[in-house]
């Protein structure tokens, strides 16, 4: 189990995005950023991110634009990465079959 999975399994929505706010608070303070700074380099209002540092609650624009002033983009990469083909057989299965437009369920 990857530590995304392990991470994801073991604490609800709220306390990921608080953990995540956290984080990130915690990496605009050892750049020695103050919240202003932060906000205008991901081209966010304080007051979103303010928020966002405090409830853990925000938008997924807003996430990734701190995530890119920060300079962390590489570390949100491997989420939800499609499983790659384990054998030869999958990897041609993969080639054939159609993409799919919608689900069945």
């Amino acid at each position: 189990m990857s530590q995304i999975t392990a991470f994801m399994t073991l604490v609800t929505p709220h306390e990921m995005g608080i953990q995540l706010a956290q984080r990130v608070q915690q990496l605009r303070l050892q750049q020695g950023w103050t919240r202003a700074t932060l906000a205008a380099r991901a081209g966010v209002t304080v007051a979103s991110l303010k928020r966002f540092e405090t409830t853990g609650k925000a938008s997924l624009d807003l996430v990734l634009r701190v995530v890119q002033a920060l300079g962390r983009t590489g570390e949100f990469e491997p989420l939800l990465r499609l499983p790659t083909a384990r054998s030869l057989a999958e990897l041609e299965q993969q080639a054939t079959r159609a993409e799919r437009k919608r689900g069945r369920l």
